[in-house]
């Protein structure tokens, strides 16, 4: 299978540690966390994805919000430049510890995080990533 992600979303798993904006949500992305752990390949999509799937419908969804997709289009090139090769919805990425380890490196020294600026998230994903990253679900052997 694939697993369809947003282009800030490949931002937000770097440091997910099992918080989110309902039980539902948390449960959801836990088990994204552990396909993305078995290996399987991520597709890029405009628009909600997988993760979003939980709050499609609810008072807390966000994710057609223009500021949204304004974090996306600069993730997509934060992410472009440090795989060093252009995305966008439709790119197929597979994921390995390489890959990760790469783009936490450049998440925690602040080069691939001008998506994130004005996030609710901030503050507990820059924690997370000055910490070395300790309690992140997202994990490839």
């Amino acid at each position: 299978m694939t697993i369809r992600l947003r282009a800030h979303h490949l931002l937000c798993m770097l440091t997910y540690v099992g918080k989110g904006y309902s039980p539902a949500f948390i449960a959801n992305y836990d088990a994204i966390a552990g396909r993305l752990a078995a290996g399987e390949d991520i597709l890029l999509v405009a628009g909600p994805d997988d993760i979003c799937a939980p709050l499609i419908g609810t008072t807390e969804c966000h994710c057609f919000y223009e500021s949204v997709t304004e974090r996306d289009a600069k993730a997509m090139e934060a992410v472009s430049g440090l795989l060093g090769r252009p995305l966008s919805p439709g790119s197929r990425i597979a994921l390995d510890r390489q890959m990760l380890e790469l783009m936490r490196a450049a998440f925690a020294s602040g080069q691939a995080r001008q998506a994130c600026q004005a996030c609710e998230w901030f503050e507990l994903c820059s924690n997370v990533a000055a910490s070395g990253y300790a309690g992140a679900r997202i994990a490839i052997r």
